[in-house]
């Protein structure tokens, strides 16, 4: 690890943890719901009765219903828009309709904030469709994050009843006061450091050099033509045009990082100069991805009437994502062992970046680029600005291991503090079997049907990852995707699977995923992956609604020092060791050891 590194972590953390209490503070302004500044309350009320919404607060079952409803007609209309692509107009490049079974995993994948992607953007989506069918999911999927979020918080800060809010109000409130004004702010940052807007054609450049290369030729279906003997017979191209696509980035640029959405305009996501130009726009991003998951976080102590709870699970996410960034950086610092075997020098110096440069842009370096990715997945935003395939397999398992975490190291917005929480009540109850008492946690007891739903959030995903996984590597259709044999191959099946179970959508790229056995088996495990633990969570939240509130003792655990944020990381990672360390052993581990043999 370098100096730099060091540095730019340093000033991440800073920022977003001196700006939580502030955000923190306006978000619980929003849960509240109190009023706005006058025009905008009238807008409010006015939206809201035209939609036919009443703001009588809902139980948890009714919370759920509304949830399910508006994420199932939400990827009804994204799959038709897609479908109908081709016929439809801001479409200057006259792309035609998806397929089927691409436009279902892509209209599950923005809608449940994955954004897992099988296609390149620049030659795939319309302009209509990156602005009125993915971008608008980019806020609508953050935003229904955000209020389960909401719910799960007041099942802790009230007591003795049953309704733990209005989804409707939540979800309006969410995007029309925090997700639409701060996406704004960025994106007018973002054009400002060069991140395109426009609406214009890809528009063809003159190179300053002409480039020649050969290629295999190929005949009118598209196959190698070989000679007489049987070779593959090559010709010379020389390249004097270059294609550069244009749209408008910025606007889904912002939203993509604060929504922790992930899904890029371009193929190249965040490692493309126009989504993602210098290095300043690369600390910008960072930053936002974290924001809101920080922010949450604080906004809970401060509901439950004591900010000390907050700041407990902010120091645990913040101590367990530098040490996994940190081992991301010294990892891809080291460098290739066996590129070191041939005498090749892989230092850091002045004159070069050193270690494992493969894969990363250069105006990034390492340090930028292993702090983006760890960014993105220890959270669900997923993007990257560099190839996570060609990391070294240690390297490689640190953003697998994150994700694998439960995307509760900050997580999603809303659903990285709802994960933690529910983390937070495994972590009472093991100290509770400890010392021989009910397990407690911000006034409320831990009882037989929070556990049940607790259990199922924390398994469910697991299951889904190895189950995929397993299915995926023993049929033909699976493994027809592989470019890479062995472990790593294995590798990129399982982070596929690792993503989409975890709503995250990055990928190792290695695996050719837009087949109709990836694109429907992906998207089912999406959807599980996120209403499966969505509805256990609001399950849970009216539960600890309708409890009392009972005062600490003397032998209730303390939930705000040290020794709680010890057995929270303890917890957090047990799990996660216990239920993948036997695949990492055939993926990342052993490929590890053949580069050291």
């Amino acid at each position: 690890m370098t100096p730099e590194f060091f540095a730019l972590l340093a000033a991440l953390l800073l920022v977003v943890v001196g700006m939580a209490r502030p955000l923190g503070r306006f978000f619980g302004w929003i849960m509240d719901g109190r009023p706005a500044w006058g025009p905008l309350a009238r807008l409010e009320d006015g939206l809201l009765r035209l939609c036919g919404v009443r703001r009588t607060e809902m139980g948890w079952r009714a919370y759920a219903v509304a949830l399910m409803m508006f994420s199932l007609l939400g990827t009804l209309l994204l799959y038709a828009l897609q479908r109908l692509q081709g016929w439809l107009p801001l479409n200057p490049q006259q792309l035609g309709a998806i397929s089927p079974d691409s436009s279902f995993n892509t209209a599950i994948s923005f809608v449940t904030n994955t954004n897992w992607q099988d296609y390149a953007g620049e030659t795939t989506m319309s302009n209509l469709t990156q602005m009125l069918g993915l971008a608008v999911q980019n806020f609508l999927s953050a935003a229904s994050g955000i209020a389960v979020a909401f719910a799960l918080i007041r099942g802790f800060a009230r007591h003795s009843v049953h309704e733990i809010g209005n989804f409707w109000v939540d979800l309006y409130r969410i995007t029309a006061y925090a997700l639409l004004p701060l996406s704004l702010l960025l994106a007018v940052a973002l054009v400002s450091q060069g991140v395109i807007q426009n609406f214009s054609a890809d528009t063809p450049v003159t190179l300053l050099q002409a480039t020649t290369y050969t290629t295999p030729k190929l005949d009118a279906a598209g196959k190698p033509v070989k000679d007489a003997a049987g070779q593959a017979v090559r010709q010379t191209v020389t390249v004097a045009r270059q294609i550069l696509p244009m749209g408008p980035v910025a606007s889904q640029e912002a939203i993509k990082e604060l929504g922790t959405n992930g899904g890029g305009f371009f193929n190249a996501n965040s490692a493309h100069p126009y989504e993602n130009p210098n290095a300043l726009s690369n600390f910008l991003e960072m930053t936002a991805v974290l924001l809101i998951p920080a922010a949450l976080v604080y906004t809970f102590g401060l509901a439950v009437g004591d900010t000390r709870q907050g700041w407990a699970l902010l120091a645990a996410m913040v101590l367990v994502f530098a040490a996994a960034v940190s081992g991301l950086a010294a990892a891809e610092q080291q460098g290739n062992p066996a590129i070191a075997a041939l005498g090749v020098n892989q230092a850091h110096s002045v004159l070069q970046s050193g270690g494992n440069m493969e894969g990363k842009e250069t105006r990034f370096g390492i340090a930028a680029s292993a702090l983006f990715d760890a960014v993105t997945t220890t959270t669900s935003c997923g993007a990257v600005n560099a190839m996570i395939d060609s990391f070294t397999p240690l390297g490689g398992l640190v953003p697998m291991a994150l994700i694998q975490l439960g995307e509760v190291v900050f997580g999603g917005v809303g659903s990285g503090l709802a994960g933690m929480l529910v983390f937070a009540l495994v972590a009472v109850f093991v100290g509770g079997l400890m010392i021989g008492r009910t397990p407690e946690y911000v006034g409320k007891k831990v009882e037989a049907f929070d556990m049940k739903m607790v259990s199922i959030a924390v398994l469910l995903m697991p299951a889904l990852v190895l189950l995929g996984t397993a299915l995926a590597v023993v049929v033909p259709a699976g493994l027809a995707g592989l470019a890479n044999p062995g472990a790593h191959g294995f590798s990129e099946i399982f982070y596929a699977f690792t993503s989409a179970a975890n709503n995250n959508g990055s990928a190792f790229a290695g695996l050719s995923v837009n087949t109709p056995f990836y694109n429907g088996w992906l998207g089912v495990v999406m959807l599980f992956g996120r209403f499966g633990v969505m509805v256990p969570t609001l399950a849970l939240a009216g539960s600890l609604a309708a409890k009392k509130r009972i005062p600490a003792g003397g032998g209730t655990l303390p939930t705000h020092g040290p020794l709680f944020i010890s057995l929270l990381i303890g917890v957090l990672l047990l799990v996660g060791a216990l239920n993948f360390f036997p695949a990492w052993g055939l993926g990342p581990i052993v490929e590890q050891l053949q580069l050291w043999k």
